[in-house]
């Protein structure tokens, strides 16, 4: 039985690491497609401040994983998949950041302790194990490139956003002018990557238990905590976050120059809102940033 086991595993290692990378990566999918966010997001029940927080943890993930990946693009372990004019987001966030917060955004973004735990992982795993970056480069920029596709529609259309692309350059490839070919390239240069059996054992581990736990274990239980310290910080120091209503409205003083002034709807689902308490609006950002990876790692 244990030789009929290994044999067995040895067959499933004997995948494309890619197929392998997607069945390692398939439960986060599964548990967050049934998430009251996950459908609530897709009727378009999100806030720009909830929106806007997501997008600051994910400006300094990419700063982190873009700053290991430029390490180690001319290691073989890595270089075949090095596509920066393509993939990368750092700018394209810092752009998002500008327009959402003002010239200032350095100064004023949150970064929860839970996002810098992961960042530290991405600066460990750079330094000292850069075989295992390819497992989070390829969970995030395919995912970004698929499913990220589908959530863009559907901020847009929710947060009233301007349909020139404003705060939603994230989500644009200019680089990338066929994704469905793009993402064949990227999968064909990964699988080509030489591993043995026990390396690639140890990228699907950082895909799998890394990754989980960080969106999982780590995000979920403690950056609610984390954000909800940094909402009374701001207002212990004289500095309270901004009230929702009063963000959508900057926004959607932008928006009219591109559109019609919003309807009842929109009434009624700013007055829903408005009646969520903070801890449950945080809850929902970083449930919003699981889904982005989830959603993407089904679709790729």
């Amino acid at each position: 039985n244990m030789e009929t086991s290994r044999t067995h595993s040895s067959e499933s290692m004997s995948k494309d690491l890619s197929e392998l990378l997607k069945e390692a990566t398939k439960e986060v999918h599964e548990q967050a497609e049934n998430t009251p966010f996950m459908k609530n997001f897709q009727k378009g029940q999100v806030s720009l401040n909830e929106f806007k927080l997501v997008t600051a943890s994910l400006y300094f993930i990419y700063s982190a994983l873009e700053e290991e990946i430029e390490r180690n693009k001319d290691n073989p372990v890595y270089a075949p998949v090095y596509f920066p004019a393509e993939l990368h987001r750092k700018a394209a966030l810092e752009a998002d950041l500008k327009y959402f917060y003002g010239s200032n955004w350095r100064e004023v973004i949150p970064c929860p302790e839970a996002t810098q735990k992961y960042v530290e992982r991405l600066h460990y795993v750079g330094k000292n194990h850069p075989e295992l970056l390819v497992a989070h480069a390829y969970t995030r920029y395919l995912g970004d490139l698929s499913g990220g596709q589908v959530l863009k529609k559907i901020a847009q259309k929710a947060l009233q956003l301007p349909s020139t692309g404003e705060g939603l350059a994230f989500f644009t490839f200019d680089g990338v002018s066929n994704a469905t070919k793009f993402k064949q390239l990227y999968r064909s240069r990964m699988n080509a990557l030489e591993m043995d059996l026990a390396t690639k054992k140890r990228v699907l581990e950082e895909a799998k238990k890394k990754k989980v736990e960080i969106l999982s274990s780590v995000f979920f239980p403690q950056v609610f905590e984390a954000l909800q310290e940094l909402v009374s910080k701001g207002q212990e120091n004289g500095h309270p976050v901004k009230p929702k209503a009063e963000l959508r409205s900057r926004n959607l003083n932008k928006s009219y120059e591109h559109g019609p002034m919003p309807g009842k709807e929109s009434e009624k689902s700013n007055r829903k809102h408005s009646a969520m308490t903070p801890l449950v609006r945080w809850i929902l950002a970083l449930s919003f940033l699981a889904t982005t990876v989830a959603v993407g790692l089904f679709a790729m």
